[in-house]
């Protein structure tokens, strides 16, 4: 099939993965490959990686799909990044590794990212959370000590001060458009989203960064280039919105590197939630009831990018302040619009940890492996049987949940992110008993399931009690999106149509290949050429002028590319709207 095609890259927690689509959006060819993540016993908090060792891993995927698909390097007509919102430093001559592992730094040279689930910040985020500097509206009023600011602000403390001097710090997706284009430009969904950054022209905002708040929390020493942070925009500096083409596209070195042709166009990257979004929010649906979307309906849509952690995002046309929720984060995805973000610290990892510590666990994996089937489709078999021993119907898939009627939990183990903001929080379990057996593991599971749908409603009313109006939640992701009984609990609990997507586990690095698409747009709309050699965009005014209007070509990229959904719609039977509603109160 002729191309061009599309490569999209997700750099996860665990693993790299790069896909390659084309036109249709179909994708040709996908293929991961595990990161390692070096943690402690002495101290739990601690989460590194490599920088070096991600590249590595996505050169090897990006090899394996141009190579799986059959397709000439020259027919690949662009990439497109996103990452978790880890810190990356390295030296701002060389830009080698400089290591952040303590309490000996620089021991571990290659151990140079902060992974976004590193809280070793905590103190350094509660001193910047008690300044209430304006900083703090547009993070939902409290700063996780997940963000980048704070992280920084640790590695302020702990590194001798000339070794500070000499760091760079990157969040990881733009520390990859970095290392495949040669060119420091930074973008707006990393800045903004995680680095304390208010783009120029918002709230009163002219150098994007706030020098009287970084002198308040102990980072006046950045001031007063902020070339550590990646400039100035518009003196020496460049920030992009999503999509725009990065520098004159792939460097030599990272062209060969990946086995592409130079100077293929590199699009300004998005944060691995946001790339989530951009795969999922524009999906028809199969449900004939759901009309035709366009950009305004993406205003009423909640898109839920579950993993780890879940991750909701939705835009607006104006900023919303949420208490407790991420945002209003302006031009993060779209020029010109808004997106907040809530989220779940722990959802996936919760799921595991519930389940690989019941004493039925490790029989339950071996009888899964014995039938050639998965653990959760065991757990299900178990909690229809248990159904059918009580003679209580199934009439949909959350009414499992009667099973668990007796029991309650509280799912922050790791903290509450949204919207209570409160990392210190932990989880607790009520109705507990004595059973050891599967079909505990199994209610056990299903408890998991639903504890995360009340918290899921607690987000979607914060958000539409500040000035949102989501009509629908998309999911997004991995097995989560895919789970039915997750689903309708959602759809119950929260009182709204939820749509899975045909493809969950791909909607990430789908979302990152249509990045990868409107920059090969781009480049070929400015300069008449597939591959340009010379930057493309090489000033602020003229980043700011193209942005806006490549917009609606980006949401038609995202219609064309996201393949439909099955709509998932709320139980009419009272009797079970109240019992959610009941657990609700508790």
């Amino acid at each position: 099939m002729p191309g061009p095609y599309y490569l999209g890259v997700d750099v996860g927690t665990g693993s790299a993965r790069a896909a390659l689509i084309g036109q249709d959006a179909h994708i040709l060819a996908q293929h991961s490959s595990s990161l390692k993540t070096w943690r402690y016993e002495e101290d739990p908090h601690l989460f590194e990686q490599s920088g070096d060792q991600i590249w590595s891993a996505i050169t090897e995927c990006v090899r394996h799909v141009v190579h799986d698909a059959g397709v000439a390097p020259d027919d690949v007509h662009g990439i497109g990044f996103d990452a978790t919102c880890s810190l990356v430093v390295v030296d701002r001559s060389s830009h080698a590794p400089i290591s952040v592992t303590p309490p000996h730094l620089g021991q571990h040279a290659e151990r140079n990212v902060i992974l976004w689930a590193d809280h070793r910040a905590d103190a350094q985020a509660r001193r910047i959370n008690a300044t209430r500097h304006k900083v703090l509206d547009y993070v939902g009023g409290t700063m996780s000590l997940e963000m980048e600011t704070p992280k920084i602000l640790w590695l302020r403390e702990h590194l001798a001060p000339d070794d500070f001097a000499r760091c760079e710090f990157f969040d990881l997706p733009d520390y990859l458009t970095f290392r495949a284009s040669g060119a420091s430009a930074r973008s707006h969904c990393s800045l903004v989203c995680k680095c304390g950054f208010i783009p120029p022209g918002t709230a009163g905002s002219t150098l994007g960064w706030q020098p009287d708040f970084l002198e308040q929390v102990g980072l006046g020493c950045l001031a007063p280039d902020y070339a550590q942070l990646g400039g100035v925009p518009g003196r020496h500096g460049l920030v992009l919105t999503a999509g725009m083409p990065v520098g004159a596209g792939l460097s030599d070195a990272a062209a060969r590197d990946l086995g592409l042709c130079p100077h293929t166009p590199v699009a300004s990257a998005l944060i691995d939630a946001y790339a989530g979004w951009v795969g999922t929010v524009a999906a028809a649906s199969l449900d004939a009831a759901v009309p035709t979307s366009s950009l305004k309906d993406a205003h009423t849509r909640l898109v839920a990018i579950a993993g780890t952690s879940t991750c909701y995002c939705i835009q607006s046309a104006d900023g919303v302040h949420v208490p407790g929720v991420w945002g209003p984060y302006h031009h993060a995805v779209f020029p010109g619009q808004w997106m907040n973000e809530g989220g779940q610290s722990s959802t996936g990892q919760l799921i595991d940890a519930v389940l690989e510590t019941h004493p039925a666990y490790a029989a339950t994996v071996s009888l899964a492996q014995a039938r050639g089937t998965s653990v959760f489709a065991l757990l299900e078999e178990s909690l229809e049987a248990q159904m059918h021993a009580r003679d209580w119907p199934v009439s949909s898939p959350s009414s499992y949940a009667r099973l668990v009627s007796h029991a309650h939990m509280y799912p922050d183990f790791y903290g509450n992110r949204s919207p209570l903001a409160d990392p210190s929080l932990r989880g607790m379990l009520i109705g507990l008993d004595l059973d050891r057996s599967r079909a505990d593991l199994a209610r056990k599971y299903l408890l998991t399931l639903e504890a995360i749908a009340l918290q899921t409603r607690h987000i979607v009313d914060e958000m539409n009690r500040s000035g949102h109006h989501i009509e629908a939640i998309y999911l997004s992701g991995g097995g989560q999106a895919r789970n039915r009984i997750y689903a309708q609990l959602v759809a119950d609990v929260c009182g709204l149509r939820v749509q899975m997507p045909s493809e969950a586990s791909a909607s990430v690095v789908v979302g990152a290949a249509i990045l990868g698409h409107l920059a090969a747009d781009v480049t070929r709309a400015r300069t008449g050429a597939a591959r340009a050699t010379e930057s493309v965009l090489c000033t602020q005014d003229e980043a700011n002028a193209v942005a806006p209007t490549h917009s609606e070509r980006l949401w038609t990229i995202m219609t064309q590319s996201t393949p439909p959904g099955q709509s998932v719609w709320p139980t009419d039977d009272r009797a079970w709207r109240a019992h959610f509603a009941a657990k609700w109160t508790l």
